[in-house]
């Protein structure tokens, strides 16, 4: 009893929150489930009536919520249900009965409800998508309608909601099936019809199901349903359905007139009687179709709106190829304008658009005079002086048209009213452009050029509230550039692909402008002389530039694939590198060159070839440096070229380490260069690192005497001032001369000398000791080279005895006489080496 009870107040509470819209459909649904299923549960073997009555409401409700909702397979059992407790308060309800009177009148309160569970029971199978099931659902309704009369306008509108709903899936034969059946069960009891109105309606879906499902097969059965639907009730949709039907049977025109004729008095919008008449001539019933368009008028004397009437007369002239008969029409509309009988604005611009189309067929044939005809016509609806883009659009129009006949100065006229109407429209500025460059006026199109650029950005920025194209902007330049190529023009095309490639989002549009951009500017750039040159080279480094951003940004635009990049690249790439190459009198011009080529090279892949030529670019573009370093005047430049060149050389240094990989590079000069280059640079920044770099130099077995004896100069090169480097440099660099099978005598003397030079400066009296033995042992190792062999040079050998000479002097002067005497005597040793110079000296 007390779940009982908690049911029943779940059950009402349900429906009190429903109301109130606190809870959703399928929630209550949901309630109402579990109410009745407990109900279900509690029932006895013999319930009272009351309680048999409350089940077969909570089933029905609880079936017919779960089939709003859509889950119509949740309400089959509750319906069943229904109907099993309906058959059970039946036999109760007969049980207690005392005569047949009262028999009957049990019968028909279970009706009632049977009915209700049917019906619901159809609209679940229904849903389900069973046919055969819902027409038995649907039967035993229908036979119970004798005695429910009342239910007749249900069960009807039941069945069309079942038409309409397979209609719109396309399942013609069902829908047929349900619109029948609900126009029949209509006409059961006119009493409790659904109304003239509603089965016109079902009927007119009837014929519109059989008209569409096979007009062929269903015709007269489209036709007469149209026809019934038309005796129940007259109605605009019914008529033009019938016009219809009637034209799809190939209906004669008598025929046509006479089914016109039926609703000669039926009130219809203008509208629907411009359809009407437009529907008759797409179907090339012109004689009906002109007679009905010339009968509209007099229904509509005192619309404003008369003007469509002519408006549908003039498309179907020009449809039907009668131009002539066309432009009498328009002549009087035009006429009609300038007398008080304007068209509507909104039938203006229709008008406008028929006119427009006309001269653009017109112009694509290339039949510009009838072009220019065409918008004459539009142009006589405008007042003189008006301001109107419209206008400016016809003018521009015309212009194009004034450009083809090569009439230029009835084309400038249309432009300058152009210009007077719409003055910041880029379509605008680009027929200012055709013009100047078929006039060619250079300075002219570049101005209209820069000018569109300018409002190209302003399209890119303001496209969805100007409600443009945002190609419009670069499709115009494109069209610019291609125009000026045309004409030889090649400045003029230069400035509109500088302004395509800003605006150009689409990289398979991007790159060949680019390239196009690069290719015309080289061609001018070699026309050129030398102090011409230097603007055009900074535009094509910018260019460059570019394509490397862009490459770089490319990677997030699907259609631009990773192929057509890494083609890209290597275009550009060999263009930088090519130009570098070119350009080698202009240092820094070459080295941005390099570098761009470096950087271009990077969306590659990185096979030997890209390899080699990423270190190529690198190793020039630090020696560029380097050398730019050398000659710069203030400290601060040079720092900032030497810390350049630095870079490069890091960069460089791993590329070289990946390409040692791929194969035999021995005889390679590239560990030299990155080395001599690397210690230019850190010596001249003062880097202290230099001395780590140089421990792993003096440890390596293969290192060259030249190696060492550049190593040497570059050590005391200003800025750098690195002796003792210098000087263990040159030592080495002797050592490996004394290690040769044959010592290359000049060689040998420009070494030692240097390391003389910079172990005993000039000048010094005060010399530490061990420095003048250090020195000693070179002058010793000198003789013993001089001693043997005639190749030493006799001007180093003359150099050397003048320098022990005068070493032995310096010694004398500080009153060292025994180290003045050994010097001395040192300096004499090498006189006998003297050539013709002996007898000058001894």
């Amino acid at each position: 009893l007390q779940v009982e009870e908690s049911a029943v107040s779940l059950w009402n509470w349900t429906v009190t929150k429903h109301t109130g819209a606190v809870i959703s459909d399928e929630q209550r649904a949901k309630l109402r489930f579990v109410a009745c299923r407990l109900i279900c549960l509690c029932e006895g073997s013999d319930p009272p009536e009351g309680t048999i009555r409350r089940q077969i409401l909570m089933s029905m409700k609880t079936g017919k919520g779960w089939i709003d909702i859509g889950k119509a397979g949740l309400a089959d059992g509750f319906l069943e249900n229904a109907v099993s407790s309906i058959e059970k308060l039946y036999a109760k309800l007969r049980k207690g009965s005392e005569g047949e009177a009262d028999i009957e009148v049990h019968r028909a309160d279970v009706e009632k409800s049977l009915f209700k569970v049917l019906s619901y029971q159809a609209e679940s199978v229904f849903a389900q998508g069973d046919f055969q099931k819902a027409v038995m659902c649907v039967q035993r309704c229908k036979d119970m309608l004798m005695k429910l009369p009342k239910e007749t306008c249900y069960l009807s509108i039941l069945c069309y909601n079942f038409g309409v709903e397979t209609y719109e899936c396309k399942r013609y034969e069902q829908s047929s099936f349900w619109l029948s059946q609900s126009y029949d069960i209509g006409k059961i009891d006119m009493k409790y019809s659904v109304g003239k109105e509603m089965q016109a309606k079902v009927l007119r879906l009837l014929a519109t199901t059989y008209f569409e499902w096979d007009c062929s097969l269903y015709l007269d059965k489209a036709l007469k349903a149209i026809s019934l639907a038309n005796q129940e009730n007259l109605h605009p949709a019914g008529f033009f359905l019938k016009v219809k039907i009637l034209l799809k049977s190939g209906a004669s025109d008598e025929d046509l007139n006479s089914a016109l004729a039926e609703f000669v008095h039926l009130e219809m919008s203008l509208d629907f009687c411009l359809n009407t008449a437009k529907l008759l001539l797409e179907h090339g019933r012109e004689s009906v179709g002109f007679d009905f368009l010339k009968s509209v008028p007099e229904r509509f004397e005192s619309s404003p709106d008369l003007g469509k009437i002519t408006l549908l007369h003039i498309e179907f002239l020009l449809q039907n190829k009668r131009e002539l008969l066309a432009k009498q029409k328009i002549e009087e509309v035009i006429i009609g304008h300038y007398t008080g009988k304007q068209l509507l604005p909104e039938t203006l611009n229709q008008l406008h658009i028929i006119l427009w189309d006309r001269a653009a067929k017109h112009y694509e044939e290339k039949s510009y005079s009838e072009a220019l005809d065409w918008y004459n016509y539009s142009v006589s609806f405008y007042t003189p002086g008006q301001i109107d883009q419209n206008l400016a659009k016809l003018q521009r129009n015309m212009a194009s048209c004034y450009l083809h006949l090569k009439q230029v100065d009835k084309a400038k006229e249309a432009v300058k009213q152009a210009e007077r109407c719409d003055p910041n429209s880029i379509f605008t500025k680009f027929s200012v452009y055709k013009i100047a460059v078929m006039e060619n006026n250079t300075d002219k199109a570049v101005e209209a050029v820069i000018e569109m650029g300018k409002l190209a950005e302003k399209l890119s920025e303001h496209e969805d509230k100007l409600r443009v194209d945002k190609n419009t902007g670069s499709n115009l330049l494109s069209l610019a550039a291609q125009i000026a190529l045309e004409n030889d023009q090649q400045i003029v095309a230069i400035k509109a692909l500088e302004y395509l490639s800003e605006h150009l989002q689409d990289c398979r549009q991007l790159f060949p402008a680019l390239k196009c951009l690069v290719r015309l500017m080289l061609s001018k750039v070699m026309a050129e002389n030398a102090e011409q040159r230097d603007e055009d080279i900074n535009s094509i480094l910018t260019y460059l530039n570019l394509a490397h951003k862009k490459l770089a940004e490319s990677f997030t635009e699907e259609k631009f694939t990773g192929d057509m990049r890494i083609l890209e690249a290597h275009w550009f790439r060999k263009v930088a590198w090519n130009l570098a190459v070119q350009f080698k009198d202009s240092p820094e011009k070459m080295r941005d060159f390099f570098v761009l080529s470096f950087k271009l090279s990077q969306f590659c892949p990185s096979d030997k070839a890209v390899l080699i030529a990423q270190k190529t670019c690198l190793l020039m573009a630090a020696a560029v440096d380097l050398e730019m370093g050398r000659q710069r005047a203030t400290p601060s430049e040079q720092t900032e070229h030497f810390s350049q060149a630095l870079q490069h050389l890091q960069t460089c240094k791993e590329i070289w380490k990946v390409l040692k990989l791929t194969g035999d590079f021995a005889k390679d000069p590239t560990d030299t260069l990155l080395l001599l280059y690397e210690f230019e640079a850190r010596s001249k920044l003062n880097d202290p690192t230099l001395h780590n770099l140089m421990e792993s130099v003096w440890e390596q077995p293969q290192i060259e005497i030249k190696t060492l004896e550049i190593i040497a100069s570059l050590a005391m090169e200003s800025p750098a001032r690195y002796p003792v480097l210098c000087k263990k440099a040159l030592k080495s660099a002797l050592n490996l001369h004394r290690k040769q099978a044959v010592i290359d005598a000049v060689k040998f003397s420009k070494c030692l000398h240097s390391l003389i030079n910079i172990s005993l400066p000039t000048g010094l009296t005060d010399l530490d000791t061990c420095v003048l033995q250090e020195v000693w042992d070179y002058f010793e190792d000198a003789l013993s080279v001089v001693s043997s062999t005639d190749a030493y040079p006799e001007m180093e050998i003359l150099w050397l005895m003048t320098r022990a000479w005068n070493t032995g002097i310096f010694q004398y002067t500080v009153g060292k006489y025994k180290e003045a005497e050994q010097w001395c005597a040192l300096g004499m040793r090498f006189l006998n080496h003297l050539g013709s110079l002996k007898k000058s000296y001894e």
